[in-house]
């Protein structure tokens, strides 16, 4: 079930970049790329031939309308490493409570935030791909679909923008 926190526009656009990220990284494993999606579309940053990028997301529009809702959850995706951090946040807040304001109780601590910081790290790895699937992906296109792609280039780095319209 979905959790409305983005519109669905932006849930839809992500999950196009994702799939079209993870067409890209299969077809070429050693690619950097990185994207961001908003509500008008999404960017591609990285080297990557124009060609290969309009066929990979014409390949992704395909495969997500087809029901390969998988391609929209990236395990690179910055949700991962947020709901992660979030998490190990919280254990590190945790393991320092009632310490006050000594250093010394603090440091004696350390060992202990360092334990429960690792086993939030390890234990919430399903957390961020959880919430992609029900928070910030929407593998369900429901006609969107790309109307154009335009490339620009800032300090030697491509940047490809991808207009989205539903």
């Amino acid at each position: 079930m979905p959790i409305p926190i983005l519109p669905s526009h932006i849930r839809r656009n992500h999950a196009l970049e994702h799939a079209t990220l993870q067409i890209l990284g299969a077809q070429n494993p050693r690619l950097r790329l990185a994207g961001y999606s908003d509500s008008l579309g999404f960017w591609i940053i990285g080297k990557v031939d124009f060609d290969d990028l309009q066929e990979a997301i014409h390949q992704a529009e395909t495969r997500l309308n087809q029901g390969e809702a998988y391609l929209a959850i990236h395990p690179n995706c910055g949700t991962n490493f947020a709901a992660s951090g979030l998490v190990a946040a919280l254990a590190a807040f945790l393991a320092m409570l009632g310490t006050g304001s000594s250093n010394r109780s603090r440091w004696e601590r350390l060992p202990l935030a360092a334990v429960l910081v690792t086993l939030s790290l390890i234990l919430s790895r399903p957390l961020g791909p959880w919430l992609q699937a029900v928070a910030t992906t929407d593998a369900h296109l429901n006609g969107l679909h790309v109307v154009g792609i335009d490339r620009f280039e800032r300090r030697g780095i491509p940047l490809y923008r991808v207009h989205t319209r539903s």
